[in-house]
């Protein structure tokens, strides 16, 4: 069996170096098995380019078309697929155990609008001094902000300690 193409990208023309090809020409239609030098030269005489397709076929697939038209269309659709991309950050919201209710609030805007955008959230309870002998009262703001989350989030790692402050992940639905 052939060995498939080494280079990037798939064999061009002469680089075809097999006895048989399976042939599909410029519009699309099986020409069936030949031998890859008349294949070359059907290419040719409509002055296009012969593309390997399926090296690892038996025997390989080859197709009559332009290549650098093929190549503009691979790159257009590698740079189309990286721009769809979407890269998940991480944000952080700090809360205090004490915290009041209207900079709650703030925090539970800024937490809703990081997950509607696709981000993930990770809400940093910091305590201070004394506050560590009421580590219950930290747990219960973050039980508070996983249960008004609860409709559109998934608490992805659950509130564990970490020196002096407890951390909560929580991720969109």
């Amino acid at each position: 069996m052939p060995a498939p193409p080494n280079r990037d990208g798939p064999r061009v023309n002469e680089e075809i170096r097999v006895p048989q090809v399976r042939l599909i020409d410029q519009d699309g239609e099986m020409q069936g098995v030949m031998s890859a030098r008349d294949a070359l030269i059907r290419a040719y005489a409509v002055g296009l380019d012969l593309l390997e397709i399926s090296p690892n076929a038996e025997p390989p697939v080859v197709k009559i078309l332009d290549y650098g038209k093929f190549k503009y269309e691979q790159q257009k659709k590698k740079n189309e697929a990286r721009k769809r991309q979407k890269v998940i950050e991480i944000k952080e919201i700090k809360v205090r155990p004490n915290i009041d209710e209207n900079d709650y609030q703030v925090k539970m805007r800024a937490m809703r609008s990081f997950i509607s955008e696709g981000d993930k959230v990770k809400v940093t309870l910091r305590f201070r001094g004394r506050e560590m002998a009421h580590q219950e009262l930290g747990a219960r703001v973050l039980q508070r902000i996983r249960e008004e989350l609860d409709a559109e989030t998934k608490v992805e790692q659950m509130p564990k300690m970490e020196n002096r402050q407890m951390v909560m992940v929580l991720a969109p639905r």
